[in-house]
């Protein structure tokens, strides 16, 4: 059984990884800062430590020289996102971006795990190699066919060097997608560097991901490694990649091109060899006709596409993500006796989840932390009856071959829902209000806001709105 070190001085957040740690079957120990870890420990004797980045005393990089033999996963912030950097720099293993989901925890340590035993002396080998264990779904849940197509695409993909673009709704898991396909190449020995292109300024994005030398702009007082260099002989995930600013999307198709980088305000050129991972929510095939997004990255980006598919087309996996979710949340708030009620289970089923699995998550730790008893009801699940109820016309469902064609003649007729959603509100929204959109959709005026957030597609500032 792993031994895992959590060193972390927020009572809050140690106690929860270190209940997750346990359910997952790892045997753990936790310190509130680096001097109690050596104190009550030899850090070196562990498989694995897991430490804050910021720390009373010692900062949680000092692991990284105490213990040479143990990997370390640094836990930091976006807000910190430079400093993670550093301290992969400086040899962490990997870093996990605070506030994290316990699937991306459970994914990161699984990782970590699977890289160190196969880097191990005995294997005799500087490249790893995915083992016959190594598996998906150990790191995602899917038991119904969409995600065991998922899982089989996954497996023929990863021991490539073939650039992946994940695409599927917020919420779906898209970064464990990215996950499992570094942890199953060659490159699982190497860093996984993952980024949201939507939480970085648009000012500092290509400083991010491409670095800086000193004087390039102001406030850039010393030159900075970006987080392509970083992930060097590792992989890159991309989320949120239709939110790249122009520019960046220029500098990152030569990346892809030529397989190097400049920093800002250098004239000098590296090479660097990253196995690219992009994700998004929106129809990137449709930002190219607007101008949105550029087609020759876009080609360059969708060598290999990896669909995720929504939950509400998952029916058969809700209620066994549901009992998931309950049970690592049943740990977390000292209830480990919790159960569905059969009303609930119902519920949960007829749901149509615009949130997909996260906003089910959210839903069973919400109800699991207003509980009072051992048995959860509809009520405390708080789910909108709108989700369950929202019409769609049978034209726009995904998978009809009689969708409907547009004025101009396209033929969309190949169009998902989303596509068709996204094509109509672009070609429409400005002669047609807000309301008129919605009938013509068929949906509520809230239902269309909805989509147009999970889509991306702004709202026209016209006077009919």
């Amino acid at each position: 059984m792993p031994r895992i070190l959590i060193v972390e001085d927020e009572d809050i957040i140690r106690s929860a990884v270190r209940k997750l740690l346990l359910h997952a079957g790892y045997d753990v120990e936790d310190v509130g800062s680096v001097e109690e870890a050596e104190q009550e420990h030899d850090p070196d004797q562990f498989d694995l430590i897991i430490s804050d980045l910021r720390l009373p005393g010692a900062a949680g990089t000092e692991l990284i020289n105490r213990a040479p033999n143990t990997p370390v996963l640094i836990m930091t912030s976006y807000a910190s996102l430079r400093s993670a950097v550093d301290s992969m720099k400086m040899g962490a293993v990997e870093y996990i971006a605070k506030p994290f989901d316990h699937d991306e925890m459970l994914a990161a340590v699984a990782s970590i795990l699977a890289r160190t035993m196969a880097s191990a002396p005995e294997r005799q080998s500087d490249t790893a190699a995915p083992s016959e264990n190594d598996d998906p779904a150990n790191i995602m849940y899917g038991q119904c066919e969409p995600m065991q197509r998922v899982f089989t695409l996954i497996r023929k993909v990863a021991p490539t060097e073939a650039t992946v673009l994940v695409q599927g709704e917020s919420g779906t898991g898209k970064e464990l997608v990215a996950r499992a396909l570094h942890l199953l190449s060659p490159r699982a020995t190497k860093p996984l560097i993952s980024v949201n292109c939507a939480a970085i300024p648009e000012s500092l994005i290509e400083s991010e991901l491409f670095g800086h030398e000193k004087g390039a702009f102001t406030g850039a007082v010393s030159a900075r490694t970006g987080l392509i260099e970083a992930a060097d002989g590792g992989s890159l995930f991309l989320d949120e990649i239709g939110e790249l600013p122009a520019e960046a999307q220029a500098r990152l198709l030569r990346v892809l091109q030529e397989s190097e980088i400049r920093k800002v305000g250098s004239t000098q050129s590296r090479k660097v060899n990253v196995r690219m991972i992009a994700a998004t929510h929106r129809n990137l095939k449709a930002m190219t006709r607007t101008g949105g997004f550029r087609e020759d990255l876009y080609y360059r980006l969708n060598v290999m596409q990896i669909r995720i598919p929504p939950l509400r087309e998952r029916q058969s996996d809700i209620l066994g993500l549901a009992q998931r979710f309950l049970a690592s949340q049943g740990d977390k708030v000292g209830k480990p006796n919790l159960n569905l009620s059969p009303e609930a289970m119902r519920v949960l089923e007829r749901y149509r989840w615009p949130g997909n699995v996260r906003e089910l998550e959210n839903a069973i730790e919400r109800a699991s932390i207003l509980c009072d008893g051992d048995i959860i009801t509809p009520s405390l699940l708080d789910l909108d009856s709108e989700g369950g109820d929202e019409y769609i016309p049978e034209t726009l469902v995904e998978g009809n071959n009689e969708q409907p064609r547009t004025r101009g003649g396209d033929n969309t007729n190949d169009l998902s829902l989303e596509d068709y959603f996204q094509h109509f509100v672009l070609e429409n929204q400005d002669r047609m209000s807000e309301t008129e959109l919605a009938q013509k959709l068929g949906i509520s005026r809230k239902s269309l806001w909805e989509r147009r957030q999970r889509l991306g597609i702004p709202r026209k500032k016209t006077s009919g709105n």
